[in-house]
């Protein structure tokens, strides 16, 4: 069960953004499970030669492990902007314990994030139009679909820190502070 919290100065994020930050993190997961194939000597679909020019031995085998280790964790970072510890920072966290995080610092990375995301994972909606040698057949069609929801991360991550800008911006207008202006689409 998703509990919507609120922070005493933000309302409730919307649920759908609350389901689209949880969508995000599981985005990442057929990926990093397949990486984890190829980290533990299994060709995952490619074929002998294709396998071996990929080098996953050794350090390549750190590589793919952290590639899927930092993809999971920035997918989970999508959660901050739906919780309150993407409002607050953590007491715990020495110096900066218990200080609200500015808006801006929340969106702005969010924000470029899904940029680069959707630039980076687009191409990936016409995997099955592009020849792959070095892939079997069946190992081009589960590595389509274990990509393929990547192409969702980045729409789903601007759309969610659109919804986190607008929600703390109505508070912050709220709170007799003057509102931040920009992406409302309306006068300034």
């Amino acid at each position: 069960m998703m509990c919507m919290t609120t922070t005493p100065q933000h309302p409730a994020p919307a649920r759908w953004a609350v389901l689209a930050a949880h969508a995000v993190a599981l985005l990442t997961l057929p990926t990093g499970l397949w990486r984890l194939l190829l980290a533990a000597g299994q060709p995952a679909g490619y074929t002998e030669a294709g396998y071996e020019a990929m080098g996953v031995d050794g350090w390549g085998v750190v590589y793919v492990v952290g590639l899927s280790v930092v993809s999971e964790a920035l997918a989970l970072l999508t959660l901050g902007l739906v919780r309150p510890w993407g409002e607050v920072v953590p007491r715990w966290v020495p110096l900066l314990g218990g200080r609200p995080v500015p808006v801006m610092a929340a969106v702005l990375p969010a924000g470029l994030g899904a940029v680069v995301l959707t630039a980076l994972w687009t191409p990936f909606a016409w995997w099955w139009a592009t020849p792959h040698p070095d892939l079997t057949s069946l190992g081009a069609t589960l590595l389509g679909f274990a990509y393929l929801p990547l192409v969702a991360w980045g729409p789903l991550l601007g759309a969610v820190t659109v919804s986190c800008y607008r929600r703390r911006r109505h508070a912050v207008a709220g709170s007799g502070r003057a509102p931040i202006t920009g992406l409302q689409g309306g006068r300034p």
